[in-house]
């Protein structure tokens, strides 16, 4: 598997996927994280946010802004893996994404992206025009 360090630009879905894919795939529990990007999609870091049981990971909105104040991201690409290996996405990763979507725009962090990893299979939110 490619390693992905950091300053890397994450100018390809397939780089961004093949990456999460790697680092994600085999858990057992559902994480979400985001890849924290500079304005122009520098890798900053892989941040493992909140971990959930099987049906489902709380993931606070204030937590998310509060990290990507501190670590100076310009933009995100939010992550979350689906231990059932279903990749589909459900109302509230939609209902998620759209929330941290705007709470992220107020403060001028663009989300370029949120894929769902489930096994080695992935979905893209901004492939399937769900962003």
């Amino acid at each position: 598997a490619k390693r992905v360090a950091r300053g890397s630009v994450l100018s390809s879905p397939s780089t961004v996927k093949n990456f999460l894919v790697t680092r994600l795939a085999d858990l057992e529990h559902e994480i979400f994280g985001m890849l924290l990007l500079t304005t122009r999609h520098h890798l900053i870091d892989f941040v493992e946010l909140f971990r959930g049981t099987l049906d489902g990971a709380n993931v606070a909105p204030r937590e998310v802004v509060k990290l990507v104040l501190a670590r100076n991201a310009g933009a995100v690409i939010l992550v979350h893996q689906h231990p059932s290996a279903v990749k589909d996405a459900s109302q509230a990763d939609e209902l998620i994404t759209a929330t941290l979507k705007e709470a992220l725009a107020l403060i001028q962090v663009r989300v370029i992206d949120h894929i769902i990893v489930a096994g080695r299979d992935t979905l893209s939110f901004a492939e399937k025009g769900l962003l």
